[in-house]
């Protein structure tokens, strides 16, 4: 009996040393795939600083590591979106507990092979990345799966039958893609996907009635062959797909000659029907010529006289001028080039035709041009800026120009869509944003009735648009073109809230000494002797941004277009200035916006943003930190956490109330 009962001691021993082994070994698999895949994407170290491990013992969990979560002292968690980390994620497949995987809006690459080993996963996120390769088909592996969101990065081939298996699936989100083939009926027996995108990607063929009438016509916009019921094409029963290799192409002809027909002399009835015809179509195609020719002179004419006028134009008298011009223009332009907009994506798109014909609302003039809301036949919601100038550039300068604001891709930009160029015409069409701009929110209705802008909002707002300047400096690192017109009436929210930057890269389009005294952007001191902008000069526009926020002033001497300076005490004040001397002063506290004050357990936030904000606005450009750096110093006052629950969502918090007033703000583009 002793010796039975000592034996199952040692075995019991024996089991949880393996249990402990294995659990301490997983462990040590975690500490090397996380250090390794640190290593491959984070070439500007920004994980270096609290990734690290002061002793051996040390693992991510014990050291609670940025953006990694544990369970049982394994990694379940890896949340780092907005990073601008680059690489492959090959050595996240050791991984083999990871329950939650979040690395949206970075820039990492290579295929989603990796993820497929990581069974566990239930929460996938890998939005606004760059991953090429085709869907792997051993995404099917993942049977806890609940989210899936790999929009927005350049997959192509099929979406694989096999999504099917993953019947626990609640949102699966393939858009802004190349995918292409078919929709696989499969997917109807995926009953509790609660929401489904599968537009902007290359898809043809059937939309099943199913998932048309399940998730509406948005989840297939902008997949050109796709057909079926509701507002898509009625689907043709004849085969429309002509193969690629000519040699597999039929040898003969499919019509099938006479075998005995004796030749006729003269031209036979049909002949002669062809001829007339040939004859007719030539006479009409030579008026038609000699129609347009005419037209399009007058038109022109018509065009000169209108703008030699004062009176207001409203956008549509400006659209059908153009819109009717023939001939070619000076530049090289041709009729065809000229009835064409250049798209920098392959979302629903649209012709010239319908932009002229959408019902237009003036938004608002700026230093460049003026910008105008614009409706479509469809629904299509769009803005429109019409550059001031008509030349400002060579028609090739201005294309290049264009390709270096056009290929910028960031979840804090303004998105240029398209543009349209001609000699006398010139139009860039943005995203339309719907929530006005930070100006609108913290200098609009200040008088009684006002919801107070809170702090959280603010600091999500600015840090929004720190990270969207930030991308734009480290894209053109090398050649430091800047923003160039940095100000919080060019920060806009779109619909869910979210800070986007705009106006960039239209300081191209004028030769440096005009941009500086055109531009509208808080301008730095040196300017005044360089006469050039700057990303250190885009970096001091931003620390009066900031301090705009946190006083709740407007810098004067910038004043708002509502609000036009009147009155002789309103004479140009320097904020910085203006802040330095108060703080200089032991009246801190004085600096402050009056609505942030009535906010508790906020006072240290508030100092630090306003040390940030003074870093940025030193007089020395080389003493000012870059806007990366500006980012992790904002980070470092309020990182944003995800939440951790099984109902995560990349959904953006509910912001301030104060949204909802901010119809009227005037945006910046």
């Amino acid at each position: 009996m002793n010796r039975l009962l000592l034996l199952l001691i040692l075995l019991i021993s024996a089991v949880i040393t393996t249990i402990t082994a294995a659990v301490n070994g997983g462990a040590g698999n975690d500490t090397a795939a996380l250090l390794l895949f640190q290593s491959q994407t984070d070439i500007h170290g920004t994980l270096l600083h609290n990734w690290t491990l002061p002793s051996p013992s040390t693992t991510p969990c014990s050291a609670h590591w940025f953006g990694v979560k544990c369970i049982n002292k394994r990694v379940s968690s890896v949340i780092l979106p907005f990073l601008n980390l680059r690489g492959p994620i090959t050595a996240l497949a050791s991984l083999r507990l990871l329950r939650l995987l979040d690395l949206r809006n970075n820039r990492l690459n290579g295929t989603l092979q990796p993820i497929t080993q990581c069974t566990n996963l239930k929460l996938i996120y890998l939005s606004g990345n760059d991953f090429s390769g085709k869907i792997p088909p051993e995404i099917s592996y993942l049977r806890r799966l609940l989210r899936l969101d790999i929009s927005n990065n350049n997959l192509e081939g099929s979406i694989p039958t096999q999504i099917a298996n993953l019947t626990g699936l609640l949102t699966l989100y393939l858009q802004n893609n190349q995918l292409s083939g078919t929709i696989p009926k499969s997917l109807n027996f995926l009953e509790n996907v609660k929401e489904l995108n599968f537009s902007n990607n290359e898809l043809y063929g059937l939309v099943p009635n199913e998932l048309y009438n399940k998730y509406g016509e948005n989840s297939f916009d902008g997949n050109e062959g796709l057909c079926g019921i509701g507002s898509l094409p009625q689907c043709s029963y004849t085969p429309q797909i002509v193969p690629s290799n000519p040699s597999s192409l039929p040898s003969t002809s499919i019509v099938e000659e006479p075998r005995e027909k004796k030749p006729r002399k003269g031209l036979s009835r049909g002949g002669v029907v062809a001829i007339v015809m040939v004859n007719v179509v030539a006479l009409l195609v030579v008026v038609s010529f000699m129609v347009a020719y005419y037209c399009g002179k007058y038109s022109r004419k018509s065009y000169s006289m209108s703008g030699s006028e004062c009176g207001k134009r409203s956008y549509s008298s400006e659209k059908r001028v153009y819109a009717n011009n023939g001939g070619g223009d000076s530049d090289g332009t041709t009729a065809t080039d000229r009835s064409k907009l250049v798209f920098f994506d392959r979302r629903k798109k649209f012709e010239l035709e319908e932009l002229l014909r959408a019902s237009a609302e003036m938004l608002g003039k700026g230093c460049l041009g003026t910008v105008y809301k614009a409706v479509l036949d469809d629904g299509i919601i769009v803005a429109v800026k019409r550059l001031k100038d008509a030349n400002p550039c060579a028609r090739k300068e201005f294309e290049q120009y264009m390709d270096v604001i056009g290929k910028l891709k960031h979840p804090n930009m303004v998105k240029l869509r398209a543009y349209y160029y001609a000699k006398e015409e010139k139009l860039l069409v943005y995203d339309y944003l719907p929530n006005g701009s930070l100006h609108s929110l913290l200098h609009g209705n200040r008088g009684p009735g006002r919801i107070p802008l809170d702090w959280t909002t603010r600091i999500s707002l600015v840090l929004g648009a720190a990270r969207g300047l930030a991308h734009i400096h480290e894209e053109y690192a090398d050649s430091r073109i800047p923003h160039g017109n940095v100000k919080s009436s060019t920060v806009l929210l779109d619909k869910n809230g979210v800070a986007c930057i705009s106006d960039f890269g239209l300081s191209l389009l004028l030769n440096p000494v005009h941009a500086i005294a055109r531009l509208g952007g808080y301008k730095a001191p040196e300017q005044s002797e360089i006469k050039r902008l700057s990303q250190k000069s885009d970096v001091y526009s931003f620390g009066v941004l900031l301090l705009e926020v946190l006083t709740g002033r407007a810098p004067s001497e910038y004043p708002s277009p509502t609000r036009p300076r009147i009155e002789e005490e309103e004479l140009a004040v320097d904020l910085p200035k203006w802040v330095r001397s108060v703080v200089r002063d032991e009246w801190t506290a004085e600096v402050f916006d009056q609505e942030l004050l009535r906010y508790k357990n906020i006072e240290e936030e508030l100092v630090s943003m306003l040390h940030v904000a003074m870093a940025c606005v030193v007089p020395q450009p080389e003493k000012r930190p870059t806007m990366i750096e500006v980012v992790k110093l904002i980070e470092e006052i309020r990182v944003e956490q995800s939440p951790l629950g099984e109902d995560y969502d990349e959904s953006p918090n509910s912001l301030s109330p104060s949204l909802a007033t901010t119809e009227d703000g005037l945006p910046g583009y």
